[in-house]
This record gives structure tokens, sequence and C-alpha cells, in this order.
């Protein structure tokens, strides 16, 4: 890779310094981002100070973090090598699996795994914690999937994702995206309009993250062309999704008699992906949710597999998961 790093005589007991070289010096700009914010994101978050000094950075802090820090420098200097960009997400992905697996003074972790890379027709896109890795890996490798977790760990993102790719590249002929269509704890009354009309604020969420894989005309066209569709969970009923990729959303709102519905729809050539939080139930009082009672009855059953996520694998503003963390000690409080 090119990268040396010289380790100075430390200047105070605690206090330490790793200086990396990086002989290219374009990719160094990349590395350090816009007036050096993706710097000043790794100072941040592992409590280090980095000085830039022509095509070298000097990483000074305790050991433990200079070397996570180094470390993940490192790894965003080779991603860049490669020839892929580095974005603020990219850089919080890096700290996060590098917490995850901490390292030794000069060692350089995996952070992106070859194969892992999801390819869309707008962009890459990439799994960026251990949990999201093995997500994605059997969302390849199974029929049905579950990925159970709270908000904005990427498990609609990369269901959707992964179904694109799966799309683009033939395996599949079409993408089914359905959820249920529950008010988050309001009653908005009646909606104007047409059926579309009335349904797709419950979709808008999916309607985004196809956005995001995919030209909005080419959507568009698909949607029209039935070859995309985003439709409730009621309309699931009585239909064979043959040779699709679906993903039902927000499972936590289906009743066990629709979530089992829903599962039974799965047909010749189809892979589905079920994704909710036990959390967010919204479902009336009594009435118990489909998506804890398939985790009970589908465990151990051959071609369904589990994945969980917790608010270390929160891709969102880093305040997200400390916001899942502090209502999950809440509660783990009043238990």
């Amino acid at each position: 890779m090119g990268i040396s790093a010289l380790t100075p005589p430390t200047k105070a007991e605690d206090i330490v310094e790793t200086v990396l070289e990086f002989p290219d010096n374009r990719l160094l700009i990349d590395l350090c981002g816009e007036y050096d914010r993706n710097l000043a994101q790794v100072e941040h978050q592992m409590g280090v100070h980095i000085l830039r000094r022509g095509n070298r950075l000097s990483v000074i802090g305790d050991k433990g973090a200079r070397d996570q820090a180094a470390a993940v420098l490192r790894s965003l200097y080779a991603r860049l090598e490669s020839g892929r960009g580095v974005q603020a997400g990219d850089v919080d992905g890096a700290l996060r699996m590098t917490r995850a697996a901490p390292v030794a003074d000069g060692e350089q972790i995996e952070l992106f795994t070859a194969g892992m890379e999801l390819r869309t027709r707008k962009k890459p896109i990439e799994p960026r914690t251990e949990a999201q890795k093995a997500y994605v890996a059997n969302l390849f490798a199974n029929e049905l999937g579950f990925g159970i977790g709270p908000a904005g760990t990427g498990k609609t993102y990369l269901a959707v994702a992964v179904g694109v790719t799966m799309f683009i590249s033939g395996a599949v002929e079409k993408i089914i995206l359905s959820r249920p269509a529950v008010e988050a704890g309001e009653r908005l009354g009646f909606l104007p309009g047409d059926m579309k009309e009335k349904i797709d604020p419950y979709m808008q969420p999916l309607y985004d993250a196809l956005n995001d894989f995919l030209p909005q005309k080419q959507v568009q066209k698909l949607l029209e062309e039935k070859r995309i569709e985003i439709a409730p969970l009621a309309f699931m009923r009585g239909r064979t999704l043959s040779n699709a990729f679906v993903v039902l959303d927000e499972a936590q709102n289906a009743t066990t008699m629709q979530m089992k519905m829903f599962l039974t729809r799965l047909g010749q050539g189809s892979r589905m992906v079920i994704t909710g939080d036990r959390t967010q139930v919204d479902l009336p009082r009594g009435v118990p949710s489909g998506l804890q009672e398939a985790e009970r009855i589908l465990k151990g059953v051959k071609g369904v597999t589990f994945n969980y996520f917790t608010a270390k694998d929160v891709v969102r503003h880093p305040l997200v998961a400390r916001i899942i963390e502090a209502y999950e000690g809440d509660e783990a409080h009043k238990a």
C-alpha cells in the first residue's frame, strides 16, 4: 500500500504519537476530506489529535486510541487506492468496525470486505458493520431472511439494495415492496384522493430507498410496467409471488394472521425479506405482533435466517445511536 509508520519517542507517559506517511498526495487530500472534515470526525470520535505535515499525518493520543485512529486512516487510504471514494458514512463505518476489533500499533484491519459491494444504477452500496455484512450475505444465500433491530440500522435500505442488485443482474424478474398501512400512534382520519394517493404516504420510505438506487425516470417506468410493485400488506392476499425479490417492511405492525398470509405467498425463484423493530409496535393494545410470533415459530426452520441489529449498527446521525441506547437503558432499568 505504500504507507510507512514512524513512531517517535513518547513525549509523556500517557501520550504517544504515530506518524503515517502517504505517498499519493491526491489521495491524501481525499482522505482528509473537504476542510479536513474526515480528520475532524476521526479526532472527535477517537479522542485523538491529528496534525497534517506535507504528505504525513501525525496522530497524537493515548496508545489505544492512537492505534485505532491510525488503523482507520490506513484502511480508508487503502479504500481510496482501490478506486473507491470516502464519504462521511464510510468514515463512520470504519470507526465502528475498528472499535469492534481493537488493533495493535501498525496493524490494519479489513474494513470493507471484497465482494460485499452492492451495485445499483446510481451508486455502490456497502455494509458498514459486521451485523450488516452478515445480513447482506444471508439475503443472497437464503430464500427467507429476517432483519430485526432499531431504526437507522439499514435493515430496509440494505434489503432494497440487494433486491435492486439481483434485479439488475437478472436473478429476479421483479421487486415487490410492502408494509402494513398502520398509523404510527396517530389517527390521521380519512385521506383524500384515489387508492394510490391514500396509501402512498405509508409507502414513502420504500419510494425513497428505490430512488436512492435507481434513476427516478427508470423507477417510474418500472412501476408502470409492474416490474416494481409497492403495495400495502393487505394487497398481498391471494397472490403467489414468483421470481421476485419481496420485502416486508415495518413487519412488527403485521398481525399474526397477516404475517402467516404474507410468508405463504413465497413462490418459485423468489427471495423474501422481513424487516422490523420490536420496540415500535403500533398495533392496537392486546393485538400480538406477527413479527414476534414468526420469530418464535420459525427459529430453526431450514432456509430461514434471522439477523439482529443493535444501536452499534445505526448508520444515521450518531445521535440516533445514543438516543436508542438511552431508551434501551431506561427500559432495562424499569425491568
